[in-house]
């Protein structure tokens, strides 16, 4: 097919007019990318253009979030015009996920926080570690990244989070961040940084209302097993 646009294909093979016929959950994710791409290179198809940037996420569909443009921009008819289209189509994917309406929201259980945690982390390569910052209340004010790491630990600076906690007039915040692992339970390092920064926060009259770890879609909590 070469370099052949979309539109010139036999239209029983073309995902644009599959997509409108059956319905979009009915096509390829393959074809999905390939319809964002609209033409392949000199001696690759769109289809086989497709098949790479889906190598990329090691045939993951979710780990296409975390490719970056100097990666696609590796991959032979991808130039920085199609790589930034599909990075922005990723992302609007990823926004998809994320929970409603947070700013209204009174986080009061455990699962609440969970609710807001897992969108954010659970597809990362790398850990990152956030806070969500709360009133008398419990009514949400904001969440805020604290720090962003390497595949086997970040750092939670302690004064970043009390920092944005007193700007904020909090008087709660729930901690979480993400073993890319897959490995929920915490680590030595977890479970220290967790007391310090509990007993930090009573200093200033803030509450540590609970630490998560965010592991795919499962997470570990050290308010519910009774650590907080």
């Amino acid at each position: 097919m070469g370099t052949k646009k979309i539109s010139e294909w036999p239209s029983r093979e073309r995902p644009r007019e599959r997509l409108e016929e059956k319905g979009a959950s009915a096509i390829s994710d393959t074809e999905l990318i390939a319809i964002l791409l609209n033409t392949g290179s000199k001696t690759n198809s769109v289809i086989e253009t497709s098949r790479e940037i889906l190598a990329l996420a090691n045939n993951e569909i979710r780990n296409l979030c975390n490719i970056s443009i100097e990666e696609l921009c590796s991959i032979k008819g991808v130039g920085k015009a199609k790589a930034t289209r599909l990075i922005a189509s990723f992302e609007l994917s990823r926004r998809c996920n994320l929970p409603y309406d947070t700013t209204a929201s009174c986080i009061d259980t455990t699962r609440k926080a969970a609710e807001i945690a897992i969108p954010l982390l659970r597809n990362l390569l790398h850990e990152e570690c956030w806070a969500i910052y709360l009133n008398q209340a419990n009514h949400f004010i904001s969440k805020e990244r604290i720090s962003s790491g390497g595949v086997s630990g970040t750092v939670i600076d302690m004064r970043i989070v009390l920092k944005s906690a007193i700007t904020k007039l909090a008087s709660g915040l729930i901690l979480f961040h993400n073993h890319p692992s897959g490995h929920l339970q915490p680590g030595p390092q977890d479970r220290e940084q967790t007391m310090m920064l509990r007993e930090a926060s009573a200093i200033f009259g803030i509450r540590l209302l609970d630490h998560l770890i965010v592991a795919g879609n499962k997470y570990y909590s050290f308010a519910e097993e009774g650590y907080i």
